[in-house]
């Protein structure tokens, strides 16, 4: 009879206490947990380790130094050996380097240097222009690549002339930035 009561009780309409639930909150975490030793059973798993906060530390020291290497690197290959090297390599011609720092503070160095053919003029500079962006040296800017008779690549501290043999002997820029050759000249004719 007892068991009749609590039945009719409960069908009378009176409300059964209720069972008592967790929070929210308190199983956010134990799924958290779950998905945690989730991924470090499977990084075991597949041979990953995880990286621990000083290791992760020691990475970027070691990111720092790799850092301050590439700045003494681009201070020992300076963009002057930069654009020797690219113009070698693509077997420039006639090619002069001046020291302009007396005459000019534009630009320390000037090199003036001649191509066979507009495409071979146009194939110098944008090499020159490759390799010093590989040494860490961006370009300020680039003119003439378009016809390919005369193009002037400007390094900060090197400018770089290419030309074509009859452009370079029409403008004659050695006389213009080289004093000793334009002394010289200037006595042959008075000569």
């Amino acid at each position: 009879m007892a068991e009749k009561r609590s039945k009719t009780s409960r069908s009378s309409g009176a409300k059964a206490p209720a069972k008592a639930t967790k929070p929210r909150t308190a199983s956010r975490p134990a799924a958290t947990n779950k998905v945690a030793s989730r991924k470090t059973a499977s990084s075991t798993a597949t041979g990953k380790q995880q990286v621990s906060a000083p290791a992760k530390q020691a990475r970027r020291k070691l990111a720092a130094v790799a850092d301050v290497a590439k700045v003494t690197r681009r201070a020992v290959i300076g963009p002057l050996q930069v654009v020797e090297q690219a113009l070698d390599d693509l077997k420039a011609v006639n090619v002069r380097v001046l020291d302009v720092r007396k005459l000019t503070d534009v630009a320390d160095t000037m090199i003036i240097a001649s191509g066979t053919s507009d495409r071979h003029v146009r194939s110098i500079a944008d090499r020159v222009v490759t390799d010093a962006k590989k040494a860490g040296y961006r370009p300020v800017g680039v003119e003439g690549e378009r016809d390919g008779e005369w193009v002037l690549v400007d390094l900060q501290d090197v400018i770089v002339h290419i030309m074509l043999p009859r452009i370079r002997e029409l403008y004659r820029l050695e006389n213009l930035w080289d004093v000793s050759a334009a002394r010289r000249e200037a006595a042959e004719r008075s000569a």
